[in-house]
Formats: structure tokens, sequence, C-alpha cells
């Protein structure tokens, strides 16, 4: 094991580049999935780690589950031994258990709300609200999917921006954005250096139902005017866990990339590039961080099993 148990944690570093880099440079569907798999596959190796730290570091504390074997000198040199870190690592690991739950809880919990307040409304793909509020979300699960916007939103939109919201929030359902956000941020909640990672995946998402909203309606300038339009009198919406219409990301670079050019829908960039040099070293970090958990779980069970008598 040595110290390569350590590297998970700090390996989330190599994805600080990338994290910047992909959204202004790679389309915004290939962003958010390579920033969320990179984001879950780091969370879990230093979740993996701090369990391992805390098994070794606390192994000849009174009362571990652990066999006596594993006082043996010939294991104890086999596995790096440091009561001050192992110790450390129990309240840094339920601390981790505790946010990660606590962040389901309260996304199941507003997912629910959510659902109840719209029990008496029709049926329907749409639930336009009375309220003077102006805000549009999308809103997964329960019987169905749903868009969810106000009469004050819709008021202050033209037709043609209308249809691009209601394109924009059906895109959000569609490909599923709640699952990539939930990812990140439980990934985030694990490992701290992570919370990069989050940030852009919160305007990535945004420019991939921006990207669709457009090809949707036909018209690029359509959908940043209707963006425009929300971001000036949108309060963002009630529940800051579902995916919004403009208060998600900042809303200048939004309209300004629909105002450009469709980004290219190229799946991976050149190694010869600033962004293919940050995804290729984002790649290997991740690489390295899973083989090194992996490599140390494995070596643990096996000093395990030697350890423990018949």
């Amino acid at each position: 094991m040595g110290v390569f148990v350590f590297l998970p944690l700090v390996l989330p570093l190599t994805a600080w580049p990338i994290a910047r880099l992909a959204e202004q440079h790679l389309h915004p569907r290939t962003a958010t999935r390579l920033l969320t798999a990179v984001a879950a596959v780091m969370a879990l190796c230093s979740t993996v780690c701090l369990g391992l730290v805390m098994v070794v570091g606390t192994a000849q504390l009174p009362g571990n589950p652990l066999p006596d074997g594993w006082s043996d000198p010939e294991v104890r040199a086999a596995v790096p031994f440091d009561e001050v870190v192992g110790k450390a690592a129990i309240p840094a690991l339920c601390a981790v258990v505790a946010a990660c739950g606590r962040t389901l809880w309260r996304h199941g919990r507003v997912r629910r709300r959510a659902h109840r307040a719209l029990a008496g409304l029709p049926a329907t793909g749409v639930a336009v609200l009375p309220d003077e509020v102006p805000y549009a979300y999308a809103l997964p699960g329960g019987r169905r999917d749903r868009v969810v916007v106000t009469t004050a939103l819709l008021e202050g939109l033209e037709p043609a921006e209308r249809r691009a919201l209601f394109a924009h929030e059906r895109a959000h359902l569609t490909a599923r954005h709640h699952r990539f956000l939930l990812t990140v941020q439980l990934a985030a909640r694990a490992n701290p250096f992570l919370r990069p990672l989050r940030t852009a995946v919160s305007y990535t998402t945004e420019r991939w139902a921006d990207e669709e909203a457009a090809r949707a309606v036909g018209s690029r300038r359509a959908v940043a005017c209707a963006i425009g339009k929300a971001a000036l009198v949108s309060r963002g919406t009630p529940v800051a866990t579902l995916a919004g219409f403009a208060a998600p990301g900042p809303v200048p670079r939004r309209v300004a990339a629909l105002l450009g050019p469709a980004p290219s829908a190229r799946r991976w960039p050149s190694l010869f590039t600033s962004v293919g040099l940050a995804a290729w070293c984002a790649a290997a970090g991740t690489a390295v961080s899973a083989m090194s958990s992996a490599n140390s779980a494995v070596t643990m069970v096996l000093i395990l099993r030697a350890a423990t008598p018949l």
C-alpha cells in the first residue's frame, strides 16, 4: 500500500484544468459527461481511501474488529501504521457519509414537495402556476416528468421565446440532467477538491439544454433572447436543487455562446490543444486514482486473509 493509498485524496487536483477549459472548448454534452464521470470515479476512490486509512490507522486500538494476526511484525511492516492519521480519518469519513446522506435526503424532499404542490393540477407535461413570481424549472420523477412555469414568466416572453423556454426545460428532462447534477453534488461532498467540477457541470448542463432548445426551435437568437429576458425578471427557482431556466450558470456567457456559432460535436479533443491536454491529464489522474484505490483495497484484503487464523 505505502503512500499510494493517499493519492486518491489529492488526485482530483488534476481535474481542475479540464473543469475550467471544458465549458469553453468542448460541446456541452461531452463536457457534462466527461466531468461527471471524472468526479464520480475520483469521489468514490477518495472515499475508499479514507476507509482504508481508517482501518490501517486504528488497527491496534482497543476494541478494533481486526484479527490478532494483524499485530504480526511482518504484517505491520507491509502496511503503513499511523494512529493519528487513522483517528483523523474517522471523523472525516463520518462527515462524508453525513454530507452525502443529507444531500440525498434534501434532494428527495424537494422533489416530493414539488410533486405534492402540483397534485391538484391536470396531469399534463406542462404545469402553469398562477404565480406573480416569474420562474420555470424541470421537475423529473413522479408519475411523469413535468415542466413547471408561472404565468408571470410566460407573460414576459414572446411566442417564439416561450417555445424556446419549453424546449430548454424538456431538454433537461430528456437528457436526465438532474442525475448529472446530483452525482457531482455528491462528489463535491465526498471530496472538496471536486467542487470546481460541480460548478462546471452546473453550467454545462444549462448550455447543453440551450443547444438542444436552439436546435428544436431552429433559432439560436430566440433562445438567447428568452434567456436574457428571463434573467432580467426571474429570481430563480424556489427550489435550488432543480434546474431553472435563467438562474443557473453565468447568463451573459450563455447568451454570448448562443449568439455565436454552434459548438463542434467532436467527442474527444486532440492532445495537441490545451483542452485536449487537460482532458488527458484528468483522465490519467482518474485512472491512477482508480488503480491506487483498487490496489490498496486488494492488498488490504490479502493481508487480512493472511492474518486471519483458519
